[in-house]
């Protein structure tokens, strides 16, 4: 993507991780929008909030990326639901690697990508739009990543796993070879994952159990 000045969607903890990684990227922020209007006009970060409204009038598509930084715990609707409300507008996700992120010369990153610090990606790997691989998470050779998923901080994918849209793999879970998990599906901290999943479940305990519908 050519360079051009970036507009961070989104003021929680996920946005002050991105943002830290933005600068030593020498990438340029614009500015900072939120979905909440409690919050529109207060300063994050040395920048006052804009609201989505603003962006949409102030900047046209052709102008600047965009950065989602609405993060997912859990359920990854939220983050989803603003990277297609702006993409209806026609504006386009900057995809974002950590510098200390190691990535294999084969891996493939979809729009809006995001692979934070520590973060190992090895060969084959497929990272669908919009889909995070957070800190110090190890996904290996041969798997897909759909759109909209997390990667939660320290988890760990082994060779050959799918993970279908919109699914979160949460903290520290460990994902064995060649496991299918469905559309919409949550993986809780800390789960090991035997065997394949139902969409739109909750899986946690060792080995991972259903526990719920999500």
């Amino acid at each position: 993507m050519v360079v051009k000045p970036l507009i961070v969607v989104g003021a929680g903890g996920h946005a002050k991780v991105l943002i830290s990684t933005l600068g030593l990227l020498d990438m340029k922020i614009e500015g900072i929008c939120e979905n909440n209007a409690e919050l529109v006009g207060k300063n994050f970060a040395g920048y006052q909030l804009m609201s989505e409204n603003e962006v949409f009038s102030r900047y046209s598509p052709a102008s600047v990326y965009l950065v989602n930084a609405v993060g997912s715990v859990g359920v990854t609707k939220n983050r989803s639901d603003v990277f297609e409300r702006f993409k209806a507008h026609g504006y386009l996700f900057q995809t974002i690697v950590h510098p200390k992120a190691v990535l294999a010369s084969t891996v493939c990153l979809g729009e809006g990508a995001q692979i934070m610090a520590g973060a190992i990606l090895q060969d084959e790997v497929a990272i669908g739009v919009n889909s995070i691989v957070n800190t110090g998470a190890i996904v290996d050779h041969d798997c897909e990543i759909g759109n909209h998923c997390h990667i939660a901080p320290g988890a760990t994918l082994s060779g050959g796993v799918r993970v279908s849209n919109s699914s979160h793999i949460g903290t520290g879970a460990v994902v064995m070879q060649k496991i299918r998990i469905a559309e919409g599906v949550v993986i809780g901290a800390g789960a090991v994952v035997n065997r394949d999943t139902d969409p739109r479940s909750c899986y946690v305990g060792v080995p991972a159990k259903y526990l719920k519908s999500v």
